[in-house]
């Protein structure tokens, strides 16, 4: 099936040398609680959480927030998405909900609290976005993410490498039981206040509103054909939420939003 887009119109090496690396973007129902976020993972959906930490933007300063996502699977083990960082309290309210088997660094970007998990779960296995083995060759990796589902979560999690991003090489995850898409660095969804705290970053970046921040639309998105075919493919699945990694989580019309924010590589 060809699906078209609808109308309308993060972070590492998507920028231009003298800037800093990022990515940002907003339009939401479940607020991001930056500044007084909850310690432990939050149940958004049945087998679904969410656990949320602060993180500022280099240079800029800006709080955004940075979210791990955690899938129970069929038979109780986790999967664990964009670790943030591991504390004693984390690591308990984790082992509440089931045996982390599956550690996913999910683009080129997001890998700096890996080690933490692959050190408390030394039996998890550890899955990289493409590229991300030689950027991080101190790091264990098991496997290397494609657009073919581990066996650990094959029928249950689905996922796609999006093209034309090389910098980023971000594996974007679908949840069929939760209508969930997860995306990592591709889309933010930061609010208006919180981008307009900083002059700067919210002109520079062109935030406040849910998508690609300017220096992924003009940086990190380097082939849009690859990327409008990947988008397009995205969209094939019947996802009404998303999750992001910075900014507030899009708990309805995902898809529509997702549509109109990537419109712009129909030109």
């Amino acid at each position: 099936m060809h699906v078209r887009f609808a109308s309308k119109a993060t972070a590492g090496d998507v920028i231009p040398r003298h800037m800093p690396k990022s990515v940002i973007s907003r339009i939401g129902s479940s607020t991001l609680k930056i500044g007084n976020m909850d310690r432990s993972p939050r149940n958004v959906a049945p087998d679904l959480w969410v656990t949320e930490r602060p993180f500022k933007l280099p240079y800029v300063r800006v709080e955004v927030g940075t979210r791990m996502t955690i899938i129970r699977l069929a038979k109780g083990g986790l999967l664990v998405h964009s670790p943030v960082k591991l504390d004693a309290e984390l690591r308990r309210s984790i082992d509440a909900l089931g045996e982390t088997r599956a550690i996913i660094a999910p683009n080129k970007l997001h890998h700096l609290f890996v080690q933490d998990y692959i050190a408390a779960y030394p039996k998890a296995r550890v899955y990289a976005a493409p590229g991300l083995q030689q950027k991080r060759p101190d790091l264990r990796f098991d496997d290397i993410l494609s657009d073919t589902p581990q066996v650990e979560w094959r029928g249950q999690v689905e996922q796609h490498l999006f093209r034309g991003a090389s910098p980023l090489n971000e594996v974007v995850f679908f949840h069929p039981a939760t209508r969930t898409l997860i995306l990592t660095d591709l889309a933010f969804n930061i609010p208006m206040e919180t981008a307009r705290k900083s002059p700067l970053f919210y002109m520079l970046w062109d935030v406040g509103h849910f998508g690609p921040h300017r220096f992924v639309r003009l940086r990190g998105i380097r082939d849009w054909e690859a990327a409008r075919n990947s988008v397009e493919r995205i969209l094939r699945w019947d996802f009404d939420r998303i999750i992001l990694s910075h900014g507030d989580v899009l708990d309805r019309g995902g898809r529509e939003h997702f549509a109109g924010a990537f419109a712009f590589l129909r030109k």
